[in-house]
């Protein structure tokens, strides 16, 4: 089999793709349900269909083109990733993953491969938090991680609910009907940007991932006494601020000194009222993100967050209360993907690191119903989430020529 991956038509779709944007070029934003996401959405069928794919959407608009196999009834192999963006993100995040499927199909289908398994491309809904407010909400819905009850109460910052906006914008049918039966997939693996230095610093031009971590996302909101910044002696003081900074350092020192470098924490938001410079804050309110590997290390960090977050309280005289978002499992890759990816890198003589994913994605909940693994390419610096987010043609066309392996080896 002779796989040869159309460079050029391949770039020229990843540039087409990223004329949808709600944001000045270079930098792209693409929020889910939006005029922009929905003409992306458009565009992407039409280029599924010319490739002779059969498309169709659920109920929360994962969409699902599939390339027939022979044994019509047998589990799917899959691919895909996202084409949603955040504000000011750049044009690789998901789409070399989506772009890079559709063309490792056109592929297997130049160089006459007949699948026996039917290969399908899938592009899921909204793997960015951006417009509810949680991250993966096509793919948890399709493994069954998120209710269907709940994703209905999931409302955008106008009020809008999922379900008013999904069925507004085209998709028909019941959340309840989204998730996926038991045995749906063979295998899934999905190609992406490492979105991490670590390829590019060890000249490695791809990754193979082992784990996926998941992160635990917690609201903190911490009371204390406002006032004249004048008028209230230090003594007298119960400054929310002055407590929030005493946090936020504690939760990084748990993190710190876990034992392991898989764990991370981030206070990301820090919304600090009134607001005044003169006026001693009254309130604070703290997003927080901490991820890892292994549960039950996260977990420690959290912990860590309680403890400290009493011990403080009652030392500042302020309150802090926690309100935990999402606690997501972290998930293994299946030896069945790892090991189809492992012997197109051998075959073609590249060489690939094992890896952990720090960031999560669509995979991580599709591996709750299905082998899954995932490529990763390098992105220059690391970059991602950001308009300069690069990953060079060479590293692509790479990453998608191991896919097509990929996709042939599990589908024959």
């Amino acid at each position: 089999m002779n796989l040869e991956i159309d460079r050029n038509r391949l770039l020229a779709e990843i540039e087409a793709l990223a004329s949808f944007s709600d944001a000045e070029a270079p930098a792209v934003t693409r929020i889910v349900f939006t005029p922009t996401d929905l003409k992306a959405r458009a565009w992407m069928k039409a280029r599924c269909e010319e490739a002779g794919l059969t498309v169709r959407y659920d109920a929360i608009g994962n969409t699902f083109a599939r390339w027939n196999g022979s044994a019509p009834s047998a589990a799917v192999v899959g691919t895909g990733s996202h084409i949603d963006a955040i504000p000011n993100a750049g044009k690789y995040d998901g789409v070399v993953g989506v772009l890079g499927g559709l063309q490792a199909i056109r592929a297997l289908q130049r160089c006459g491969f007949h699948p026996k398994h039917s290969i399908e491309l899938l592009v899921f809904t909204a793997e960015e938090p951006t417009r509810f407010g949680i991250g993966c909400l096509g793919s948890r819905l399709l493994s069954g991680t998120l209710s269907p009850d709940a994703a209905k109460k999931l409302t955008d910052k106008d009020g809008a609910a999922v379900e008013q906006v999904r069925r507004m914008v085209g998709f028909a049918g019941e959340i309840e009907d989204v998730k996926l039966p038991a045995g749906y997939y063979k295998a899934f693996a999905e190609l992406h940007i490492e979105q991490g230095p670590l390829l590019e610093r060890e000249h490695v031009p791809l990754g193979i991932v082992a784990k996926i971590a998941a992160p635990a996302s917690l609201r903190v909101v911490i009371e204390g006494s406002g006032g004249h910044a004048g008028g209230v002696l230090m003594p007298d003081r119960h400054d929310a601020l002055c407590a929030a900074a005493e946090l936020i350092l504690a939760i990084e020192n748990a993190a710190r000194t876990s034992g392991a470098v898989d764990t991370v924490a981030t206070v990301g938001i820090c919304e600090v009222f009134p607001g005044a410079v003169n006026s001693i804050p009254s309130q604070v309110r703290l997003s927080v993100d901490i991820r890892d590997t292994d549960l039950a290390r996260r977990d420690a960090v959290m912990q860590a967050l309680e403890t400290e977050g009493r011990a403080i309280a009652e030392r500042r005289q302020v309150s802090i209360r926690t309100e935990l978002l999402n606690a997501d499992a972290p998930g293994d890759c299946s030896p069945l993907v790892i090991d189809a990816l492992s012997q197109s890198c051998r075959k073609h003589r590249f060489t690939f690191l094992s890896m952990v994913s720090r960031a999560y994605h669509d995979s991580l909940f599709m591996g709750r119903i299905a082998p899954v693994a995932m490529l990763f390419i390098p992105c220059r610096n690391g970059y991602s989430h950001r308009p300069d987010e690069y990953a060079s043609p060479e590293d692509i066309v790479r990453g998608t020529l191991v896919l097509a392996e990929t996709l042939a080896a599990l589908a024959a």
